[in-house]
C-alpha cells in the first residue's frame, strides 16, 4: 500500500525560536488583560455573550444612551462602557486572525498525524506478518505494540517461537 504524505513539513531551529519569541511577546502583552473563565462560566457567560452579529444592536443601545442620558440608570458607568466597546472593537481582529492561526496549525498537525500513525500502523502490519512466520526477534516487537488494541483477538497473536 502506497502511503500518502499528507503534509511534508519541517521547521529549522531558527523558525521554532522566532516562533517561540513571538508567542512570548504576546503573552507577555495580553497577561494582565485576559481572564480565564471556568467551564461552568463559560457556560454561562456564552449564552449572554455579545457576538459580532449583535454589534449593531450595542451600537443602537450606546447611540440611544447618548440621545437620552435621562434614561440611562446611574448604576451604569458610561466611559467604562464606551472602553468595553473599544476593547472589544480592538480584541475581534486579533482574535480572528489568531483562530485562523490556530486553525492552520490544528489541520497541519492532523494530516502530520495521519502520516505517522498510517507509517506506524503499516510497521505493525509487517511485524505482525513477520512475526506469523516466526521471524526471530518480531514477536516481542508485535505484542509489545499489539497492547495498542486491546479489543483485538488474542487467537490471532502468534505464539512465541522458542528461537526468539
Amino acid at each position: 500500500m502506497p502511503l500518502d504524505n499528507m503534509v511534508a513539513i519541517s521547521f529549522t531551529p531558527q523558525e521554532l525560536a522566532d516562533l517561540n519569541n513571538a508567542l512570548t511577546s504576546i503573552e507577555a502583552t495580553l497577561k494582565a488583560k485576559m481572564v480565564n473563565l471556568t467551564p461552568e462560566e463559560r457556560n454561562r457567560y456564552a449564552a449572554v455573550s455579545v457576538s459580532t452579529e449583535r454589534a449593531p444592536w450595542i451600537e443602537k443601545c450606546r447611540s440611544y444612551m447618548n440621545q437620552t442620558p435621562n434614561l440611562v440608570p446611574g448604576y451604569i458607568n458610561l466611559p467604562r462602557l464606551d472602553a468595553d466597546i473599544r476593547a472589544r472593537n480592538d480584541i475581534i481582529p486579533v482574535l480572528n486572525r489568531v483562530k485562523s492561526i490556530w486553525e492552520g496549525l490544528d489541520d497541519t498537525n492532523v494530516l502530520i498525524g495521519v502520516d505517522v500513525y498510517t507509517n506506524c500502523l503499516s510497521f505493525y502490519r509487517s511485524v505482525k506478518a513477520a512475526a506469523q512466520a516466526n521471524v526471530p526477534g518480531s514477536t516481542t516487537i508485535y505484542e509489545d505494540l499489539a497492547r495498542q488494541f486491546p479489543g483485538k483477538n488474542t487467537a490471532e497473536r502468534p505464539e512465541p517461537s522458542s528461537t526468539e
